[in-house]
C-alpha cells in the first residue's frame, strides 16, 4: 500500500517531468460563510518538503492546522495570501471573488510559477497558465499547503472581527451559518462584515 503522503507529491513530480520547473498550488477558504471575506493562498513547495501530516485543511484538526501553518511558511520556496472583500463577493459572486483572491495570491509569488494548480473545477480569471484539480487539496501537496494557509489566515481574521462585532460569536463559528449565528442576526441584524446576498434566502424563509 502506498504512503498517502507520498501520493500527495505525485502530481508535482509528474509535472516536473513534463518540463514545468516551478509549480504552485492555490486554494481558498470561506466560500460558504455568511460573513467575512474569502481568503486564498498560493504556495510553491520544494520537492518532498518535510510537512508531517499535510492534508486537505478540512480533514485536519484546528490544532494540526495551526501547527502546520508556520512549517509551511518556513518550508515554502514562496507563498502568497490574499483576500476578496465582502463588497467584491457581492459585486462579482462568491466563485469569481474566490478566483480573484487566488489570482492575487499567485501574483505575490517570487519566482512566478510556470503553472498554477487550482483547487476546483475552473481556472477562469487566473492570469497564469493554470489547471483545475477537483479535490486538489487532498491530492496535491502544494494545494494542500495552500488550503492550510488560507484556512488558518481566515480563521485568524474572523477572531479580529469577533472583537469588532462581539455579539455574533465569530470566534466560534468563523462566520458560518450555525443556529447561534442566525439567532444573533435575528437579534442584532447584520453587520458590515455580513454578506447580504448570503442572507437573502434566510430572510425569504422568515
Amino acid at each position: 500500500m502506498k504512503d498517502p503522503l507520498t501520493d500527495l507529491w505525485e502530481m508535482e513530480r509528474a509535472l516536473h517531468r513534463e518540463g514545468y520547473a516551478i509549480v504552485c498550488g492555490a486554494d481558498e477558504a470561506g466560500r460558504g460563510p455568511l460573513a467575512g471575506p474569502v481568503c486564498a493562498a498560493a504556495v510553491i513547495l520544494p520537492e518532498n518538503a518535510d510537512l508531517p501530516g499535510l492534508n486537505d485543511s478540512k480533514k485536519l484538526t484546528e490544532k494540526r492546522r495551526e501547527a502546520l501553518f508556520p512549517l509551511i511558511k518556513d518550508a515554502a520556496i514562496s507563498y502568497g495570501v490574499a483576500f476578496a472583500t465582502v463588497e467584491e463577493i457581492e459585486e462579482l459572486n462568491i466563485l469569481r471573488a474566490a478566483l480573484l483572491a487566488m489570482d492575487r495570491a499567485i501574483a505575490q509569488l517570487e519566482p512566478q510559477p510556470a503553472l498554477a494548480l487550482i483547487d476546483g473545477n475552473t481556472t477562469k480569471g487566473i492570469s497564469l497558465p493554470a489547471r483545475s484539480v477537483i479535490g486538489g487539496d487532498g491530492k496535491c501537496a502544494c494545494i494542500a499547503a495552500a488550503s492550510v494557509l488560507a484556512k488558518v489566515t481566515r480563521d485568524h481574521l474572523m477572531l479580529e472581527l469577533a472583537e469588532q462585532y462581539p455579539q455574533y460569536g465569530f470566534e466560534k463559528h468563523k462566520g458560518y451559518g450555525t443556529k447561534a449565528h442566525y439567532e444573533a442576526i435575528d437579534l442584532y441584524g447584520p453587520c458590515p462584515a455580513h454578506r447580504p446576498s448570503f442572507l437573502k434566502k434566510y430572510y425569504a424563509k422568515r
